[in-house]
């Protein structure tokens, strides 16, 4: 790129975590600098990305990864972010040119540090401008949920219609947040807080980078999404800060598609003015250690083929599903047509992403700066806060939801009918609201509901705002008392139904033994809090499990237990199991397992656990699982390096695992964070691991222990405090 590459206005410093600090001459220098310092740290979770993003993770990662480089191809990833960045004004197009040609700059010298290179085989490949916007859909793309309406239908078509929402929670593959922001007059200094922690599946290297990019324009530190350029979710600009949590709005279909083979092998699909043209070509999925898989990618009217007629992933050869009598038809014949399932989403329809927000973001100096910027936020559809010294104050939903039918938000739709169709240019309106003293953004049902299906349970959200309740003298230091909280709400209910087995009420003909009595009686006195340390913790996750374990098993959910015929890409939405784990507390309410029922299953559990050994304190199952991309050969070995954690799924400090069939915890806060609009320099920042994603080196996992303690680093923009790094040769 003209003028980017020499750098030598480009400087790097470090601060005593070993997070970089960026300081260049102008935006497109300072991007080219970020693209280059991530691809030095962190090449390897680059190069993985890259992969993900583009649908080649097999080819060097093996038979596991095919199924997501078969989602990938054909939900046409990479193909949408060519769409979008050639949308893209010329200002951000060169903006994002320039963090790209940072990151090859750098990949060659990040490799030779990562050690994961040699054992795959995997050599630095080339970045292109577009990469970006495919990983950032790569990594969104599963945000909204929608393998959701894939297990209502699975519920209706088996359990029953009335059943279809039973299970509705935040469901185990969904990505979550807490965030709150807390006005001046709530606080010592005078002046807002914003904080929170994102709660994402944990990867190591971890999914956010903190860093500092400044340039006579702007000057602003926060969290990266490594592969990515800019500050997009997290950032303190010093007169301004944002945050945002995952909205839980619902802005993706899945349409029910009738298809056919034409006489020259080509495809149509039945829409609602009869059967038109679909677009269809082969590809080939190279996978390592094993033979190649070729598939074909075929697009309708309404978007991508995800699932064929069998729920597998290979080319339709129209001997699938064959002709059913509600599947609609016009006057022409479908005689061997199959059915699958194709997927629309925003940037595939309209060819946008919101890249133009990100440089905008950058450069905002109040919070109506970041309003005017995130109007055009395109996905994931976020609940963004911020504030600013001036004492301005933003609670508001950002993203493009568009405009369409209810019945599309809940269930997989006929293709052929036009009521399901997209109104042109509809896109919902994104609400707002004032904040007096705090708002707290927890995906919770609230700010975001008209524009969703499904959302979290309210705990988190209700005891965030309790605890903001309990002091106006709020400091930075004092929240991490809030990030940390382990009351688990989600308990009451198992605890009420434990208290009535046993009771005097109790119509049970056979008394609890004496061991289960003393379980509940120690389940009753239980403080309700998840900490690590906490045996009385553990025994209720023993009983808690015995309890899904039996519910799940219950006959009347036998029509669920089959796995759906759906690829394995979206069965974490699809089991039983977890379903029923986050479900619990429906469950033990309502539903078809009757009352009588379930009281016995909880007196089942209760003498379970009471007659096998006693269970351990809950730090020493819940323990961190981390996603590796290339996993340790020994896994027992694996295990053990990881530490035990306090919290749970609805805690504020969450910390999710499946009840009653792993207490091993792979999502939890993936960075947490505290803006203070007093002082940036006594904001506070934190990641599960460190800022060097190189195995072996003083930064790759030095920030855990703090965020283990619940504790948090400073944060240092003092150029004086930071230490300066030599110059490189392409600087």
């Amino acid at each position: 790129m003209d003028g980017i590459g020499i750098g030598l206005s480009v400087e790097v410093y470090r601060d005593n975590w070993g997070i970089p600090h960026l300081r260049a001459a102008d935006p497109d220098e300072l991007s080219f600098a970020q693209g280059r310092v991530t691809a030095v740290d962190r090449a390897w979770q680059l190069e993985v990305e890259r992969h993900r993003a583009q649908g080649t993770t097999a080819s060097f990662l093996g038979t596991g990864e095919a199924g997501w480089d078969t989602f990938v191809r054909r939900a046409r990833l990479a193909d949408t972010a060519r769409r979008c960045f050639d949308r893209l004004d010329a200002a951000t197009a060169r903006w994002v040119r320039a963090y790209v040609d940072g990151v090859n700059a750098g990949l060659s010298e990040g490799a030779d540090r990562a050690p994961e290179f040699a054992p795959t085989g995997l050599t630095p490949g080339r970045w292109e401008p577009w990469t970006p916007l495919a990983v950032w859909l790569a990594t969104h793309i599963l945000f909204a949920g929608m393998p959701t309406k894939l297990w209502r239908e699975e519920v209706a078509r088996r359990l029953g219609e009335e059943w279809t929402e039973l299970f509705a929670t935040d469901g185990p593959g969904t990505a979550g947040s807490n965030g709150w922001v807390v006005s001046g007059d709530r606080t010592a200094s005078g002046a807002a807080i914003v904080a929170g922690d994102p709660h994402r599946f944990i990867e190591a290297p971890g999914v956010y980078q903190q860093i500092r990019l400044a340039c006579p324009e702007f000057d602003v530190v926060g969290f990266a999404v490594p592969g990515v350029p800019g500050l997009p979710h997290f950032g303190h600009a010093g007169r301004v800060a944002w945050a945002i949590t995952n909205a839980m709005a619902d802005y993706q279909d899945l349409y029910r598609e009738r298809l056919r083979r034409t006489a020259d092998g080509g495809v149509e699909a039945l829409g609602p003015e009869g059967w038109r043209p679909a677009t269809a070509h082969v590809e080939t999925v190279e996978v390592a250690g094993a033979e190649a898989v070729e598939i074909e990618v075929i697009e309708t009217a309404r978007g991508p083929v995800i699932i064929d007629a069998d729920g597998g992933s290979g080319a339709g050869d129209g001997s699938g599903a064959g002709s059913d009598s509600d599947s609609g038809s016009d006057s022409d014949s479908d005689a061997g047509s199959w059915e699958a399932i194709s997927l629309r989403y925003p940037p595939r329809v309209t060819g946008e992403l919101g890249f133009g927000v990100l440089p905008a973001l950058l450069a905002a100096r109040t919070v109506a700066d970041v309003d005017r910027a995130v109007d055009g936020w395109i996905e994931p559809v976020n609940v963004l806060q911020a504030a600013d010294v001036d004492g301005g104050l933003l609670h508001r939903v950002a993203g493009y939801v568009p405009v369409r039918d209810r019945a599309n938000s809940l269930r997989v739709v006929p293709a052929w009918e036009a009521v399901h169709a997209w109104q042109d240019g509809g896109q919902a309106p994104t609400p707002r609201a004032d904040v007096e003293g705090h708002a707290v953004m927890a995906n919770a049902r609230g700010l975001a509901a008209p524009l969703g299906a499904e959302f979290a349970p309210r705990h988190r959200a209700e005891r965030i705002a309790a605890l903001l309740d309990g002091s106006k003298t709020w400091t930075p230091e004092a929240m991490t008392s809030v990030h940390t909280d382990t009351d688990n709400p989600s308990a009451a209910r198992l605890l009420e139904a434990v208290r009535a087995v046993g009771s005097p009420d109790d119509p049970a003909s056979a008394p609890l033994s004496p061991a289960a009595l003393a379980v509940r009686a120690r389940l009753l006195g239980w403080d309700r809090r998840m900490d690590a340390d906490s045996v009385d913790a553990g025994l209720y996750a023993a009983v808690r499990g015995a309890v899904v374990r039996r519910v799940a098993g219950h006959p009347a959910f036998t029509a669920l237990r089959e796995p759906a015929p759906h690829p394995a890409v979206f069965q974490p939405w699809l089991a039983l199991g977890p379903r029923v784990a986050f479900a619990l507390e429906t469950l033990l309410a309502a539903g078809p397992v009757p009352a009588t029922d379930v009281a016995e299953i909880v007196r089942a559990a209760l003498e379970e656990v009471a007659s096998g050994e006693e269970p351990p304190a809950w730090g020493m199952t819940h323990r961190l699982a981390p996603w590796q991309a290339l996993a340790d050969t020994d896994a027992e070995a694996a295990d053990a390096q990881w530490p035990g954690l306090g919290g749970d799924h609805d805690c504020v400090l969450s910390t999710s695992s499946v009840p009653g069939f792993t207490d091993r915890s792979g999502r939890a806060s993936a960075a947490r964070y505290v803006w203070d609009l007093a002082d940036r320099d006594n904001s506070l920042w934190v990641v599960p691991f460190g800022a060097s994603g190189v195995a072996g080196e003083a930064h790759h996992r030095d920030q855990l222990p703090l965020w283990l303690r619940g504790e948090l680093a400073p944060v240092t923009t003092d150029w004086h405090h930071l230490t300066e790094e030599l110059p490189r040769d392409d600087h």
